[in-house]
């Protein structure tokens, strides 16, 4: 598989390029936060209202850090909290979209960051923002579940590999 794909999102062309470990720079936009969250192995999966299941996460509010929007989205998505390891960026690129128009909510590229969540904490799951499930599946089965691009797979890669760094460390 290859880090950059095309996706269709909603009649538009975009090109999405995964970029582990990728240090931003100042100027870069970032647009979206996204955690793989963990506990004993398994993986959280929320659904999202007319989207299908997917990893929690959402657009950076002004003001916040994409660490605390991402600590805020996994709550409410998720009802979920725990330890942050940064593993990587998608580069969202508009370049070949022909219906792109500057000065829009989205710049013509932009970042999508994630995260590998080791959940700590696990609240009661209260439906109270815009998620109406939360389950939990065993990584082998995110193709089957999670309803996004083929890109989606190399970032789950990024974070179950994250995992083994930090066990290799401790021995």
């Amino acid at each position: 598989m290859e880090n950059k794909t095309y996706v269709n999102w909603d009649g538009k062309t975009v090109g999405l390029t995964w970029q582990p470990y990728k240090q931003l720079r100042a100027s870069d936009i970032v647009t979206s936060v996204h955690g793989y969250c963990f506990l004993d192995e398994k993986l959280v999966l929320v659904q999202v209202k007319g989207r299908g299941f997917n990893v929690p996460g959402g657009h950076v509010e002004k003001g916040e850090v994409p660490e605390q929007a991402l600590r805020r989205e996994v709550y409410e998505e998720a009802y979920i909290a725990g330890e942050l390891t940064y593993i990587g960026a998608i580069e969202v690129d508009h370049s070949e979209n022909e219906k792109f128009t500057e000065n829009k909510k989205y710049p013509k590229v932009g970042y999508q960051l994630f995260y590998r969540m080791d959940i700590t904490e696990c609240f009661p799951f209260l439906r109270q923002y815009e998620t109406t499930a939360r389950i939990w599946v065993e990584p082998e089965q995110v193709p089957h579940v999670m309803n996004d691009h083929e890109v989606a797979l190399l970032v789950l890669k990024e974070a179950m590999a994250n995992k083994r760094k930090m066990v290799s460390n401790i021995d």
